[in-house]
């Protein structure tokens, strides 16, 4: 519990900044919990319950001093991707369901962190995270659009929702819609002149105040209604076993993007302030807040990029900043959840569509265009994915693009052949250094990938080919071994053939660079290496040339 130690030799001068941060997160996080639950398919008291023991929870086993835990737009929209076809409308079920998928993604959480799958933080690679936003923002803007106008939409297809959209718009829903205007002004006025002020918050307060001095919910305006007041009862979650499969197979989905989401909000804040976290110590942290929140009758939550920016501004210096929001939280669901019936449903869709609007970055989509066409691809097609098929889908499909990518770069990588310049003794690719040429009789050939079973034969093909090929008589052929970092089994038989096939041309096979670990790796089986070893080309060089003068 790295928090715990922060927090047992705490020091008395942070205590008014980190006061001041804690007061202005839990500002933002209220309104943001209740419109975040709504998104989830949830109560709005459970985006409450969702902030306050996760907070509490992750102040102790945090490696980041900022990082701000509670619900977030993607994983509540993945969420309600996952529950809504499961439950089928049965709101009792719903709500197990949730609570049973927030405890299953905390503990393969924890499972990750004990197995050191920290690094699973780079599986998400830029691209794919930029779509995914993308596509999560398009889906909640349509989907809080029936909100701001005071219609329901007939399906869950974003397609079928969008062809749904010119008729439900007419005939106009005044009184909705212009409470959502009065929400949107607030917010652009909050935010253009009073920017300490949170916006989300004010925007709730200005239009439950105009539905109570108003009567506008029996106007047609719809509210979120009474909130139970009180802190949850924490109690076990029941695991469905009828439903286990698909919730498991959702948890490790969310599982990966809620700690992706984390990772790269906590490692930013973390370099702006000179410090490290620790990617395995934050699996864990994740882990234990995401069953906090389970216990406490919550959904899944992740690091919250808004609220742990709003903790950064205000000055917050260590995890006390989520204890006292968190209480802060904990104090108003005791006293004043009254006001919170007369928020209107169409301000919570302004606010969602306003945060939504705000994960888009068309211009970063844009420049992957200039930087590699195919990073662009997947970023567009994760982005058409999760907005058109949905969120899991389209997550698993560009997660499997990526990793089908990179194994198509592994299997088929670069390669070069190698010479020198007349005046030199350094090795460059000739495909690059025209001035360079190869060496009369010997091939130099460059590989830049690891040797194993799914290029192994392409490998044998490459080099074959290139020696019958040849320009001149090849005399040795000489692998340059430095890009091959390892080589398994099936790669050790294929050199065999291939040493055999050569000597039948009258090649000599010869590698250089790693010596001594391929040598290594053949004392320890206990085999000899065929092949001739060196430690660097120039010495394979100079053993070929004095080869040659003795001939």
């Amino acid at each position: 519990m790295p928090g715990l130690g922060t927090l047992l030799h705490y020091r008395r001068d942070w205590l008014r900044a980190d006061a001041r941060a804690g007061l202005s997160v839990a500002a933002v996080a209220l309104p943001v919990g209740v419109a975040y639950a709504e998104l989830a398919g949830m109560s709005p008291v459970a985006g409450l319950y969702a902030s306050v023991l996760p907070m509490m929870v992750y102040a102790l086993f945090g490696t980041s001093r900022q990082l701000i835990v509670g619900p977030d737009a993607a994983t509540c929209a993945m969420v309600a991707a996952t529950l809504v076809p499961i439950a089928r409308g049965n709101a009792e079920l719903y709500i197990s369901l949730s609570v049973t998928l927030a405890f299953l993604t905390g503990a393969l959480c924890l499972i990750a962190s004990r197995l050191k799958l920290g690094f699973l933080a780079d599986l998400l690679s830029r691209p794919i995270l930029l779509g995914f936003l993308n596509g999560v923002a398009i889906s909640i803007v349509v989907g809080q659009l029936g909100k701001v106008f005071g219609f329901q939409y007939r399906h869950a297809n974003l397609l079928e929702r969008l062809g749904e959209l010119p008729g439900n718009l007419w005939p106009v829903q005044w009184p909705v819609v212009l409470v959502a205007l009065a929400a949107l002004g607030v917010l652009w006025a909050s935010n253009r002149w009073l920017p300490r002020l949170p916006s989300a918050l004010a925007a709730m307060v200005v239009c439950g105040l105009g539905v109570w001095l108003l009567g506008l919910d029996q106007r047609g305006v719809a509210v979120v209604g009474p909130v139970p007041a009180g802190l949850p009862q924490l109690h076990w979650p029941s695991l469905p076993l009828r439903n286990l499969g698909e919730l498991l197979g959702a948890a490790a989905a969310l599982a990966l993007v809620s700690f992706n989401s984390a990772m790269l909000t906590a490692r930013s804040f973390a370099a702006k302030n000179r410090y490290d976290v620790d990617a395995d110590g934050e699996f864990r942290a994740l882990g234990a807040a995401n069953i906090a929140a389970a216990l406490s009758q919550g959904f899944v939550i992740s690091g919250a990029d808004s609220r742990t920016a709003v903790n950064d501004a205000n000055g917050g210096q260590t995890q006390m900043v989520s204890v006292i929001a968190a209480a802060t939280i904990a104090l108003v669901m005791l006293v004043l959840t009254g006001p919170l019936a007369y928020v209107p449903q169409a301000a919570l869709g302004v606010v969602l569509i306003y945060a939504s609007l705000k994960l888009v970055d068309w211009r970063g989509l844009w420049s992957l265009r200039r930087y590699s066409r195919g990073e662009f691809l997947l970023a567009l097609g994760t982005t058409v994915g999760v907005a058109f098929v949905g969120v899991m889908p389209g997550v698993g499909l560009a997660v499997t693009v990526a990793v089908l990518r990179f194994l198509m770069r592994v299997a088929r990588p670069r390669e070069s052949l190698l010479g020198v310049y007349p005046d030199r003794d350094s090795f460059h690719d000739l495909a690059i250094h025209p001035g360079a040429a190869a060496v009369p009789g010997m091939m130099v050939y460059r590989f830049e990938s690891p040797l194993t079973f799914f290029n192994a034969a392409y490998f044998k093909h490459r080099v074959l080919a290139l020696v019958d090929t040849a320009e001149t008589p090849v005399y040795w052929l000489v692998i340059d071994s430095l890009p091959i970092t390892q080589f398994d089994l099936t790669a050790l038989a294929m050199l065999r053939e291939l040493n055999a096939e050569l000597a039948e041309r009258g090649v000599t096979l010869a590698f250089a660079g790693r010596r001594e670990e391929w040598l290594n790796w053949f004392r320890e089986r206990g085999k000899t290496p065929d092949e001739r070893l060196y430690s660097t080309l120039q010495a394979a060089r100079r053993d070929f040339n004095a080869k040659m003068a003795g001939r």
